[in-house]
């Protein structure tokens, strides 16, 4: 079974994959043992928003990512910076690497946390709604998320496969 999201009103729907394998518990992985060399680790706010944009563009297709697995990638990394910018106080941490032949991306906060029903990503949001699109997409873009989150923070930490 497959989603349809209209990419304007009007105009023909573009097929969504299932979502992605996913997990969450508390608490998820906060780190993935030792990363020698993030290629990206780094504060942001919402100045820097698209400034993480590029570096994450550049870092996943140095470690190998091309074409619509790098558009996804970054698609689901900028949703993942700017949750955390719009819903967690305006700033977070992000870090980039890579493990084998996948490119790993946490993104981390000191929010609030995120509600159970949004967190799980399993509900698609409603065609009038204006938010909540951010980690269902997530979920549907990536081959992997956990999510840990709380009332002192989350992080989301998704996968995505060189080769599907």
């Amino acid at each position: 079974m497959s989603d349809t999201t209209p990419d304007e009103p009007g105009q023909a729907t573009a097929e969504l994959a299932e979502p992605a394998s996913a997990t969450l518990a508390q608490p998820a992985p906060s780190s993935p043992g030792v990363v020698a060399d993030p290629l990206i680790q780094a504060g942001f706010d919402g100045g820097s928003v698209t400034e993480i944009r590029h570096a994450v563009v550049r870092s996943a297709a140095t470690a190998g990512l091309s074409g619509q697995r790098l558009d996804d990638f970054v698609l689901a990394v900028n949703e993942l910076t700017t949750n955390a910018v719009r819903h967690a106080g305006g700033h977070g941490e992000i870090r980039l690497w890579q493990a084998g032949e996948a490119v790993l991306c946490e993104v981390a906060d000191d929010g609030a946390g995120i509600p159970r029903g949004l967190a799980d990503g399993a509900d698609r949001p409603g065609p009038s709604a204006t938010g909540g699109w951010g980690l269902w997409l997530t979920r549907r873009l990536c081959d992997d998320v956990a999510i840990e989150t709380g009332p002192t923070g989350t992080t989301v930490r998704i996968t995505m496969r060189v080769a599907p």
